[in-house]
């Protein structure tokens, strides 16, 4: 009996032994995946899909068929030029008064309304995209996560339930939301970007007069703010801007302003005047917002989105760009990702207050209520007729 009571004393000891065993070699493993880290195209989709639904959801979607079929024209233009012409590509305008942009990986390109707002004409529009699918096509946000390789990555993380490919999700999201682009890869997404306008046509000068205007709106701020405004800053990026058209022989000539104006009916908001998510506000797309002095957060209505979301049930052809999120595998979605600042009702509350950060009026801005996509089918005819405008 004795002998007995010892081998089970002895079995009841190993058995947690064998557990912590198997976690610490699932952490391992996922030591050894962060080390590798190959990332197929599938993967890049999936978390381009996660990343673009918490874009969506934090600042809401210009719930407008027409706006959203004239930005994916510009954008289906430029892709099929550039490296990568199979993606899926997604083009998004986020309903919001700040100005900035997001490429996530896979396709997904972002453009808020405050940037449409902004841009004159068609050829600055075609430079912030084609800035944008130059970070896709040369796949920046993935080769950033590589280089990161385990920072800020922790332990309960790699050990812990969550899939993989989510926490890779969640670092991309929050890289987006920082601009935290290195210069090399910002120089190269400009000089891919205005290679592709300029091969379509329009005028290669677009995103430096963009930049500009942004300058000129931005002046004056001792934060950075937004989109394009850190790696390098705006003026010196506008000069390589001016100094690489005429290296590589950049000629065409193309602002298309009409159409553009045709199309978009935005008016800008001042950067002291856009709205912004306030302290303690139950979710980023939805929060509340409040008037301030100078330097503080302040409050604008945001425009009222329109109902005009096409039918999901467009069946497209298979020559067709259609801006329509992929199904999602079982299991990855944004419920599981592991967001280090606890959820998105108090990520709220820590950009609205800025915390280490300090305030950023474009990252931290209110954004509209719905998050819902705007599917657009676009046909080969239609793209074909859209470049031939171009030249006027």
């Amino acid at each position: 009996m004795r002998l007995v009571l010892v081998a089970t004393v002895l079995i009841a000891g190993v058995l947690p032994a064998f557990a912590q065993v198997g976690e610490i070699s699932e952490g391992l493993r996922r030591a050894q995946q962060v080390r590798d880290l190959v990332i197929t195209e599938q993967d890049e989709r999936n978390i381009g899909a996660a990343v673009s639904e918490r874009l969506r959801t934090r600042y809401g979607v210009a719930q407008d068929v027409a706006i959203h079929r004239y930005v994916s024209l510009v954008g289906t233009v430029l892709t099929s030029a550039s490296a990568r012409p199979g993606l899926p590509w997604q083009f998004i305008v986020l309903d919001t008064d700040a100005v900035n942009a997001f490429a996530a990986p896979g396709g997904f390109v972002h453009i808020t309304k405050g940037a449409l707002a902004l841009a004159k004409n068609e050829a600055e529009l075609a430079g912030v995209l084609g800035h944008e699918i130059a970070h896709v096509v040369e796949k920046h946000t993935i080769n950033a996560i590589k280089k990161s390789k385990l920072v800020g990555i922790g332990a309960d993380e790699l050990g812990g339930a969550v899939p993989f490919v989510d926490v890779l999700a969640n670092k991309t999201y929050e890289l987006l939301l920082e601009n935290a682009y290195d210069r090399k890869d910002e120089d190269e997404a400009d000089r891919v970007g205005i290679t592709l306008a300029n091969q379509a046509g329009w005028a290669p000068r677009g995103l430096g007069d963009f930049l500009s205007s942004l300058a000129e709106r931005n002046k004056g701020a001792t934060e950075r703010r937004g989109l394009f405004a850190s790696h390098p800053q705006i003026k010196e990026r506008i000069e390589r801007l001016g100094k690489l058209s005429a290296t590589e022989k950049l000629s065409a000539s193309a602002l298309v302003e009409p159409r553009y104006h045709e199309h978009v009916s935005y008016r800008p908001v001042a950067q002291a005047e856009v709205a912004q998510i306030e302290a303690g506000a139950a979710g980023l797309a939805g929060g509340t917002s409040k008037p301030a002095a100078s330097g503080q957060k302040t409050a604008a209505g945001s425009e009222e989105t329109k109902e005009t979301t096409e039918s999901k049930e467009s069946k497209p052809a298979s020559t067709e760009q259609q801006t329509e999120a992929p199904k999602k595998k079982k299991g990855f979605g944004l419920s599981r990702l592991t967001n280090p600042l606890g959820g998105e009702k108090q990520s709220a509350q820590v950009s609205a207050s800025g915390g280490a950060r300090g305030v950023d009026p474009e990252r931290d801005a209110k954004g509209g209520a719905s998050p819902a996509v705007v599917v657009v089918t676009l046909t080969p005819a239609e793209v074909d007729a859209f470049r031939k405008g171009i030249a006027g």
